[in-house]
């Protein structure tokens, strides 16, 4: 496997679009890092930029500290899984997965390709499906094939461009669980983009986050959920989303000066409890939780109930807020600790 490493990556469409703009960035021998960020963030450019299939306009990009700029796509032994299945539709099972292997380059036998596929087919449970048409799969199915057509190659880099994204909630779950543990299993060096924070936090060991072509902050995704750089970044994780709201809508002691506007997680506002006064606008019930809407100085707050709750639209609420883990931000949507070590 590899080390990734871009240096003041500039990729640059009509002269002015900056969608790479000035990336400096590494990534680890056998890390699974992921590039989170809304549509038009830069991620995909990124991704193909790394492939060779994109030429940037300035800067450097290494593996393992070669210099791999002008190497072109076949020579840079990456593997590329895109979001829309790349099968061949006629094709057995067997035959996609065996056709990267084809290839006079590597000049396997017929043995060799067999032992391979039918390892990667374990792997991705597929092995019952090894005789089908990619046409008689589900859509799950045939994204585990196009992703053993990836790891079959046993490339340095895999790249991935939101592939689970076209498939439904549980299966998308199910194959996140997986894909993590053949990352481990293989050691293998994973970039993979998503708009999914899901995704980001429950597979990657770091996540870089994009806005407009620059990456904003990188780190665990706890560092990122606990300290986020911006309200852009907090905004990015956190399901029910952060709750930013003006400094001075909670009287507050010791508040840094220059706060301009306060963030508060869900699960940080207790209910039933505290001297805060508030009305419900409305409740979600997502089993073992409970997300309330609270209406509160003509603003909404989100609270994170844990258990079923009672009340409903229209009720008078109490609550509490744990004031230890308010983030604070500046008139630049800044996080002012950050700002203040910067």
């Amino acid at each position: 496997m590899s080390k990734i490493e871009l240096k003041n990556v500039t990729k640059v469409y009509d002269k002015t679009n900056r969608a790479i703009d000035d990336l400096n960035l590494i990534i680890n021998d056998g890390e699974f890092f992921i590039l989170l960020g809304p549509t038009g963030a830069g991620k995909t450019t990124i991704l193909r930029s790394i492939a060779g299939l994109e030429k940037i306009n300035s800067g450097k990009i290494l593996f393992d500290d070669k210099d791999y700029t002008s190497v072109q796509p076949a020579f840079r032994d990456t593997a590329f899984v895109f979001q829309q299945f790349s099968l061949y539709p006629h094709y057995k099972v067997f035959d996609n997965l065996a056709f990267p292997l084809k290839s006079r380059l590597r000049n396997l036998s017929k043995d060799a390709i067999k032992e391979k596929v039918e390892k990667i087919a374990e792997m991705l449970k597929i092995t019952s499906k090894l005789n089908n048409k990619a046409t008689e799969l589900s859509g799950g199915e045939m994204q585990r094939v196009a992703i053993g057509r990836a790891l079959v190659r046993d490339p340095n880099i895999y790249l991935m461009d939101e592939p689970l994204s076209s498939l439904d909630a549980k299966l998308r779950e199910t194959l996140r669980v997986e894909l993590k543990n053949i990352q481990r299993n293989l050691g293998a060096t994973i970039l993979y983009v998503t708009h999914d924070q899901a995704e980001a936090t429950t597979m990657a060991d770091r996540i870089g986050v994009l806005e407009e072509g620059k990456l904003v902050q990188v780190g665990t995704p706890e560092e990122i959920y606990n300290n986020p750089k911006s309200t852009y970044v907090a905004h990015r994780l956190g399901s029910p989303r952060i709750n930013i709201i003006n400094e001075d809508i909670l009287s507050l002691d010791n508040k840094p000066n220059n706060t301009k506007q306060l963030g508060i997680r869900p699960e940080n506002i207790k209910i039933n409890t505290g001297t805060y006064k508030g009305k419900i606008r409305t409740t979600e019930a997502l089993g073992a939780e409970t997300v309330i809407a609270i209406e509160y100085k003509q603003i909404e707050l989100l609270a994170l109930f844990q258990g079923s709750f009672k009340g409903i639209k229209g009720d008078n609420i109490n609550f509490d807020i744990d004031t230890k883990n308010i983030l604070y931000f500046n008139d630049r949507n800044e996080n002012i600790s950050w700002a203040q070590n910067s």
